[in-house]
């Protein structure tokens, strides 16, 4: 049955990816993320196929069926469509092909018949990022050479612009892409070698990391009672901003940024046994949903914030509508004494160091956890939701430790009763939580010191 423009358009997303078909092999795919991606299925030379036709309401309804009718003369013509860049045409004006032969020859060719081929299995954002690189980077120079001529030195050329502007990731990942579509290429009888397995070695070196100052664990606590006992602003109204900001961070182990940012409409099931922050991709650093499972001390604080603004941010700035400033919290790690010697993004990195040596949770727990996700373009489908029941776990032990270093004796230069001071569990959170701290788990310093 054929599809309705208002179908098209107020289609809600599902848990799971499902299709709408508009017959003739045309379908409407619809992601978890909400994206809705023109599909043809067709068959040709004995093998079912998948052509793209892009994403709505880019694509509307009309724009796809003509790209289905262009495609059906290409087969009608003997013609592989998913091998030959379809024109786009209007409705009722003849379809010409470009390169109307089945193999195509001209690299830009292979490279967008490799990218339809594999892009269902990918996260449409990925699968975006990917195009975009090599029309930004690739086709220009290589775009109209026949594949088979193309060397590895003119691929390395292109490569150098890339790392002349000083991204250095961005021409590994372009590499992988114009090698896997070689790859492609060969499988598919279009070539016989794959000339970037001549650049290993020729790629400029990545400088080294330069990891944010942080404390050694054992200081742990120590930080903690800090955060909790921050004075460092006159304003109370602001003191408590940004302490909440930067317990909050430290509680769900997010770059600055994200914190910063933090809405009202991110948060789900607040009062429930399972909250979540659902940040979307265009927040995040890899362009990429992130879930972030709250612990009850953390819901606990985003509660306490909602209640003290009327506006969307959870943190806001000085001026209504503006989110905390930039340097907000790590001035306020200044005036904690902690100058060269911890920084919030170095939040992160005793987090991760704290779980790593526990060693009772896995790293792809941990790796998700900081949304340290590798963009390997062979890994396939993004899911947000991976491991998030085992992150939950994790980040509770986290918050259970954190809470147990606030109940604990204060030393007397941070003087007493900071954990009055600051309650990270509200009363509403006592109905909530399920379980006491692990038994058996402590904060343990790389030196073996039980604190």
């Amino acid at each position: 049955m054929a599809l309705k423009e208002l179908e098209v358009k107020y289609t809600q997303r599902r848990q799971r990816p499902f299709k709408l078909s508009d017959g003739g092999g045309l379908h409407l795919l619809v992601q978890p993320s909400g994206s809705k991606l023109w599909r043809l299925k067709y068959r040709f030379d004995g093998k079912e196929k998948l052509l793209s036709f892009g994403k709505y309401p880019g694509v509307g309804l009309a724009a796809a069926r003509e790209k289905r009718r262009a495609a059906k003369e290409l087969l009608a013509q003997g013609i592989d469509p998913g091998a030959v860049a379809v024109a786009d045409t209007p409705a009722g004006e003849e379809t010409v092909p470009t390169n109307a032969t089945v193999a195509p020859e001209s690299f830009e060719a292979v490279a967008r018949a490799w990218h339809a081929n594999r892009e269902d299995a990918l996260d449409a954002a990925h699968a975006g990022r990917v195009l975009r690189r090599l029309e930004r980077d690739a086709f220009p120079d290589l775009g109209r050479k026949p594949i088979t001529k193309i060397t590895a030195p003119e691929i390395l050329a292109v490569i150098r612009t890339v790392e002349a502007r000083g991204a250095l990731d961005v021409s590994r990942r372009l590499k992988q892409s114009i090698s896997q579509a070689f790859r492609f290429a060969i499988a598919s009888g279009w070539a016989t070698s794959d000339p970037t397995v001549h650049l290993t070695g020729a790629l400029k070196p990545r400088p080294r990391v330069k990891h944010m100052p942080k404390v050694p664990l054992k200081e742990f606590p120590s930080l903690v009672r800090a955060i909790a006992a921050y004075d460092g602003e006159a304003d109370c109204r602001r003191r408590e901003v940004t302490r909440d900001a930067l317990m909050f961070t430290l509680l769900t182990w997010v770059r600055t940024s994200e914190t910063r940012f933090a809405a009202r409409d991110e948060f789900e099931n607040l009062d429930g046994p399972e909250p979540l922050w659902r940040l979307s991709p265009e927040r995040m650093k890899m362009e990429r949903e992130h879930l972030v499972p709250l612990s009850i001390q953390a819901a606990a604080i985003v509660r306490r914030r909602l209640r003290s603004t009327n506006g969307d941010l959870l943190f806001p700035g000085t001026k209504f509508g503006e989110a905390l400033s930039q340097n907000t919290m790590i001035f306020a790690c200044y005036r904690m004494g902690y100058r060269s010697r911890q920084t919030v993004h170095g939040f992160r990195g005793l987090a991760s160091t704290w779980a790593n040596e526990a060693e009772c949770y896995k790293s792809d727990w941990i790796e998700m956890a900081l949304a340290h996700a590798d963009e390997d373009e062979v890994r396939g489908a993004y899911n947000s939701a991976l491991y998030l029941s085992a992150r939950r776990r994790m980040l509770q032990d986290w918050a259970d430790m954190i809470e147990d270093v606030l109940s604990v004796p204060m030393p007397p230069d941070l003087g007493s009763g900071i954990a009055d001071l600051y309650p990270i569990s509200d009363p509403a959170s006592a109905n909530v939580r399920s379980a006491p701290t692990r038994p058996g788990l402590r904060l343990v310093a790389s030196d073996g010191v039980v604190v």
